[in-house]
């Protein structure tokens, strides 16, 4: 009898200690991090989609297929953010790539629907490829990285300009937003002054009394598996590119900060993750879902308080993006109700950070200086030749520069 009674208690001790392993979360929230992880999850919900729009209105996608991008995207970064913070209990972040979908938003009129998801897929399968072979390194420096930041300078660049003539057109939302950037650039470390730029053009935006924004009524819909299209085309114009930028832009910066602040992150299994999770999503229209290099920055911070309960930011970054992506079909057509001027506005102001940071990447050396300005420039034209988009031409003779006139 005593032997039953005892053994029931150490079930019941048991059952105890795996359901406070399972909370032990709560515990750890703080202040700090809870702010964090709202800075971090306002900045994936605001830039990445914006460009988004703007990449589906050039390929004249539909409501739906538009609604199954965001979706797909944000529903798999936030399932993955939560996952890896959870098993890891380190502030990893994810997120969908910004300089990724800058870089589609020039291929999407060039290419079919069905090219695209396969071209997504087969970005994502070889993230995977370079996750489970270790292979993140070498690949990074297949191509200089120097030649790959002025790229995205190149590409970004048309972006960020839109910003005059937007508060040309805004005066009254542009003004106040490019004057309280400014401000908070001088005097805030904590707070990104992209993010406050964005909430004042909000604020302006929604004061303005004269102004009527009504969004189409779009019926709720189950996101819906996208047939891809393979093809070596996708594979050398879009895969191989979009995965460069994933790796070179998300994966590389987000495992950096993790290691700079002392954190011992698993590579190999955030590369392969960011890639599975990817294919998953593309699987559903949308690009990617990996690890995000500024987000986990944030969350990874000092500033998010106590190194051992930082997760929490990343965890509650997760949940929110993971919401965002459920209520696509409410906030898709919300934001279409902007007017043109504003979205302009504020995907010029979400990708400032990008510009100024590759930038200072692509041009800081001496070693790569004529490259990198190749690969600038043919960014910048916006020329597509033979049905391949300037970025990618900028990617290829960049990298014959550095090999050739350069190595």
């Amino acid at each position: 009898m005593r032997l039953i009674e005892k053994q029931a208690k150490n079930r019941l001790g048991l059952s105890h200690s795996k359901l406070n392993g399972r909370f032990t979360f709560l515990q750890d929230i703080t202040s700090q991090n809870i702010s964090s992880g709202l800075i971090s999850s306002i900045l994936v919900m605001t830039g990445p989609v914006l460009i988004i729009l703007k990449a589906a209105h050039a390929g004249h996608f539909t409501d739906h297929q538009t609604i199954n991008w965001i979706f797909a995207d944000y529903f798999f970064s936030g399932i993955l953010g939560i996952f890896m913070s959870l098993v890891y209990r380190i502030p990893i972040t994810a997120g969908n790539t910004i300089s990724g979908v800058a870089f589609l938003a020039t291929v999407t009129s060039h290419i079919t629907y069905p090219e695209l998801i396969g071209g997504f897929v087969m970005s994502g399968l070889i993230i995977y490829i370079i996750g489970i072979s270790g292979l993140f390194s070498k690949f990074i420096n297949w191509v200089p990285i120097e030649v790959i930041s002025a790229m995205l300078a190149g590409l970004v660049t048309s972006y960020v300009i839109q910003i005059i003539p937007s508060v040309k057109a805004m005066p009254l939302v542009g003004g106040p937003a490019l004057f309280f950037f400014f401000i908070c650039s001088r005097l805030s470390k904590r707070v990104p002054p992209i993010l406050v730029a964005v909430i004042v053009a909000f604020i302006t935006l929604f004061s303005i009394g004269n102004l009527s924004i009504e969004s189409k009524d779009i019926d709720f819909f189950f996101p819906s598996l996208q047939m891809p299209e393979f093809s070596w085309m996708g594979l050398i114009t879009l895969a191989l590119p979009l995965a460069m930028l994933i790796l070179s832009n998300d994966a590389a910066p987000g495992i950096g900060a993790l290691q700079s602040l002392e954190f011992e992150p698993p590579i190999r299994n955030i590369i392969s993750l960011s890639g599975l999770f990817s294919i998953m999503a593309g699987y559903l229209g949308g690009q990617s879902a990996n690890i995000a290099g500024m987000m986990t920055s944030i969350c990874s911070d000092t500033d998010a308080g106590t190194k051992s309960k930082r997760y929490i930011a990343s965890l509650l970054s997760g949940f929110l993006t993971l919401v965002f992506g459920i209520f696509a079909w409410k906030i898709v057509p919300f934001i279409q109700s902007f007017p043109q001027a504003f979205v302009s506005l504020l995907a010029g102001f979400s990708l400032i950070g990008v510009l100024i940071s590759s930038l200072q990447k692509g041009f800081s050396g001496n070693r790569y200086k004529l490259s990198a300005l190749t690969s600038f420039l043919i960014a910048l034209s916006q020329v597509s030749f033979l049905h391949i988009s300037a970025p990618v031409w900028a990617l290829i003779l960049g990298a014959v520069a550095a090999k050739t006139a350069e190595k």
